[in-house]
């Protein structure tokens, strides 16, 4: 059976704690593998040796930075075929949909590529007699960075690019339920050429996650989860001093205007909805159709539910199993919950006929139509294949049940209308919006993130605020009375 062990300063490390984790198939239901859980002790040590290696990276200079992070990115291109192929081993999402994760993540590695230009700062000669006022962002230190199952390549990736490319080092510690994928991005560093010690992993449970949040040699922490542990990160980890960045759960509406092309938003409210099983925080959870379109919006996305295939997502499958049976069965119940607060089942996910083995963690997409704001399958992020249909009688009302709600990561509008499109952007209290957009995740020079319960912290992911969150301003003022003199040399510098 597979061992998966930590990585640290540049090599594996095996675990001494005594404790490990069950890794699954989720399309078969058997354990393919056993995670190494950290100690206290291990964490320690990850954090001593990313702290030395800091001391060196931080002064490399920003040529020969750039230089590793262009040979990473031709290393993770080359393999992303494998790294997807683990990512479906061990999640379950399709391999295409894999395939888009790693992608995705590929383009905050290319957009790091660009951080000398990104790490400019200003610059005014002459603000008074002989003295010049300049401005340099400086890395932060040991930078840690916890992540969730649903993206165990791409979400790592929304901010260690970054962090190194600004100079600082990197500890990632990635969800126990997918471990594999990060490894072998550890791997394609070495490969590189970063230095030992600059990008670690510690595999773990809440022991490792405790001991991140409290270790004072960490400087800031990235997070991506559940609303209750994002709160509970945030708090705790600027509680012990440390700059954070935790993005929490949503519920994602999509608004439908009488006038919206009905084909198009029946597609994607399928694409949107179960697209990697609903183990999205960007997935489309609450469709809501402004009448008189009701009746056939959800006609359309149920015969369009029909044709979908769910099954093993290594044998042409449109949407996977979930990623645990205990996550599964958690979805499974919302099920009764919808139907016994009277929200109309039009399609039932467990009757689903899979692809798949039996013991496969399994839940085919699932339809409820006349959901009202009361119900739990509406309150509730339910992180799974469940579309909820909601009537409302106008754009108003419509745009109060999104603005009412207490998550603010994502949502979108279909229609046809600019104005009304124009009207929605600026209304809407939610941090990223499409139009005509099911799932408007921005490209990587934007930057990621929610509002309300969506985001505890002030910074977002990637973009400009990515970069801001991984290093700090300072401004200098200078007076030099008497020029000084290098020595003479002719060829270009190297690095």
């Amino acid at each position: 059976m597979k061992q998966i062990h930590h990585w640290i300063a540049g090599n594996e490390f095996k675990g001494a704690s005594g404790r490990t984790g069950d890794v699954y198939d989720p399309a078969t239901g058997e354990i393919s593998g056993k995670v190494d859980f950290a100690s206290n002790s291990e964490v320690d040590h990850a954090v001593s040796i990313a702290k030395t290696a800091f001391a060196e990276w931080s002064t490399t200079s920003i040529t020969k930075r750039t230089q590793i992070m262009f040979t990473f990115r031709h290393l993770l291109n080359e393999r992303k075929a494998e790294i997807a192929a683990l990512i479906t081993n061990e999640h379950g999402k399709v391999l295409a949909d894999a395939l888009g994760e790693v992608t995705r993540g590929l383009e905050v590695v290319e957009f790091a590529c660009g951080i000398p230009h990104l790490l400019k700062g200003g610059y005014s000669e002459g603000v008074s007699n002989g003295i010049d006022v300049y401005s340099i962002r400086q890395p932060l230190g040991v930078a840690a960075i916890i992540s969730p199952f649903n993206f165990p390549a791409m979400v790592p990736m929304w901010f260690f690019p970054v962090a190194i490319a600004a100079g600082n080092t990197v500890i990632i510690k990635p969800s126990e339920k997918d471990p594999s994928a990060i490894n072998l991005i550890a791997a394609l560093w070495k490969e590189a050429g970063l230095p030992d010690g600059v990008f670690n992993v510690v595999h773990g449970d809440k022991v490792a996650v405790d001991r991140i949040l409290e270790h004072p040699g960490i400087s800031s922490v990235s997070f991506v989860g559940s609303t209750t542990i994002a709160k509970y990160v945030y708090e705790n980890a600027a509680k012990s001093g440390k700059r954070v960045q935790a993005l929490g759960g949503a519920k994602n509406h999509m608004l439908v205007l009488p006038d919206a092309d009905l084909d198009l938003a029946a597609d994607a409210a399928i694409n949107a909805g179960f697209g990697s099983a609903g183990e999205r925080c960007m997935a489309i959870s609450a469709v809501v159709a402004v009448e008189p379109i009701g009746d056939l919006l959800v006609a359309k996305i149920a015969e369009r539910m029909k044709t979908l295939k769910t099954g093993d997502g290594r044998e042409g499958s449109d949407m996977g199993p979930l990623v645990t049976k205990a996550h599964r069965d958690k979805v499974a119940s919302y099920l009764d919950a919808g139907v016994k607060s009277g929200a109309t089942l039009v399609a039932d996910g467990r009757e689903t006929i899979f692809a798949g083995k039996a013991a496969g963690f399994w839940l085919g997409p699932t339809l409820f139509d006349q959901v009202t704001p009361k119900m739990s399958i509406y309150a509730d992020e339910i992180f799974g294949p469940v579309l909820s249909v909601l009537r409302v009688k106008s754009y108003d009302e419509g745009l109060a049940l999104i603005n009412n709600h207490p998550y603010g990561n994502g949502t979108a509008i279909f229609t046809n209308d600019g104005g009304a499109a124009r009207k929605f952007q600026n209304e809407v209290q939610v941090g990223m919006v499409g139009i005509n957009v099911p799932i408007p995740v921005p490209v990587a020079y934007y930057s990621f993130g929610g509002w309300k319960n969506s985001l505890f912290g002030d910074t977002h992911a990637h973009g400009s605020e990515g970069v801001h969150f991984f290093t700090r301003g300072k401004v200098v003022t200078s007076r030099w009375l008497d020029p000084s003199h290098g020595g003479i040399n002719l060829g270009f510098p190297q690095n």
